[in-house]
């Protein structure tokens, strides 16, 4: 199985987020397994295990359960993602519904059943609800609890006259910030329900019930946009991208072995070692590589020590980081960054 990926506009933003709360930044992106580089480009692709593994860290630097969900009410999904552009330029409720469910992997890779979208507006004898079909297990409830605070925030901000939420059904128990949820939802919750859905205010599916007129033009060149970056998501398929990927969340652990690489990527030794071949490339030279691109981002930073970035790197003894770079570079750490200097 692949690894799951996503855009790195989301982690970008909680990094800088959290930062804000009292983290620090150096030790969120080595927990993480992520660079600088990675979060330059809201639409490079990052691994959802590293933004959970960011996410973990964070918390526990701050202490704060709730920071994820503080980020996404603090936040907007334009500056993160082209897909926000796209459902504040949508026509309708519905409208900017199909449109998350059409570009749902260009903002996170998310498994459902087949022939199922993840967002669903459902009637019935209650009233109108957004459905959530993504089912997770209990560690990973914090997806839910932000998508519906995000449809939330969203609509707040879009339309601060108009009442959106009524109430919350959620298949988890209150987390350890409950106490929070009167604040920020503003709307009764029940827990541990049987589905994961957001009651709203039946007006929003009205046909008369339209977002702002005249943004034709801006839909069409965001969805244009969008549609590439789904291509080109859909197309990539390099088994170097995904070793690299397993390799920069293992790569302070220092010796990583092909096999349990393999493993990770469902496939057998054999079978990775042609995969390889077949791209001209080895493994060796691939973790090397990427060792050498962390350690002119460390180091470029001026962010952490030789000692760190050696730990970091997964080299033993700071020697034998001193080595390679040199092997690297033609400079010792030093001496690179007085020549930076």
């Amino acid at each position: 199985m692949t690894e799951q990926t996503m855009a790195a506009g989301f982690a970008a933003s909680f990094v800088d987020y959290a930062c804000d709360q009292g983290a620090k930044r150096h030790a969120l992106l080595a927990d993480s397994g992520l660079i600088e580089d990675d979060l330059s480009d809201q639409d490079n692709r990052i691994s959802v295990a590293a933004y959970q593994s960011l996410i973990g860290a964070a918390i526990k630097q701050t202490g704060d359960t709730a920071l994820l969900l503080r980020h996404t009410f603090e936040t907007r999904l334009e500056t993160m993602s082209v897909v926000g552009q796209i459902v504040h330029t949508s026509a309708s409720l519905r409208h900017s519904l199909k449109q998350l469910n059409r570009y749902l992997h260009l903002m996170g890779d998310v498994e459902l059943p087949p022939g199922v979208d993840r967002f669903e507006l459902q009637h019935n004898a209650d009233g109108l609800w957004i459905v959530d079909h993504l089912v997770l297990p209990p560690d990973m409830s914090f997806w839910s609890e932000v998508s519906f605070a995000r449809f939330i925030c969203e609509f707040r901000r879009s339309f601060p006259d108009s009442t959106f939420e009524i109430g919350m059904e959620v298949t988890y128990p209150p987390p350890p910030h409950v106490d929070q949820y009167p604040e920020l939802f503003r709307v009764p919750v029940q827990f541990n329900a049987v589905r994961n859905a957001l009651q709203i205010d039946p007006v929003w599916d009205s046909p008369d019930t339209e977002f702002e007129p005249g943004n034709e033009y801006a839909f069409g060149v965001f969805t244009r946009h969008a549609d590439e970056m789904l291509a080109k998501l859909q197309a990539d398929t390099s088994i170097r991208a995904q070793i690299e990927a397993q390799i920069l969340r293992k790569m302070h652990e220092g010796s990583i072995s092909m096999d349990k690489v393999a493993h990770d990527v469902a496939m057998s030794r054999q079978t990775l070692y042609r995969r390889l071949k077949d791209e001209g490339i080895t493994f060796a030279e691939i973790h090397d590589g990427l060792r050498q691109r962390m350690a002119m981002e460390y180091l470029g930073g001026q962010k952490v020590t030789v000692n760190e970035t050696a730990y970091l790197l997964g080299f033993s003894e700071a020697s034998s980081f001193v080595r390679a770079f040199k092997r690297w570079t033609g400079f010792s750490p030093t001496a690179y960054l007085n020549r930076a200097a």
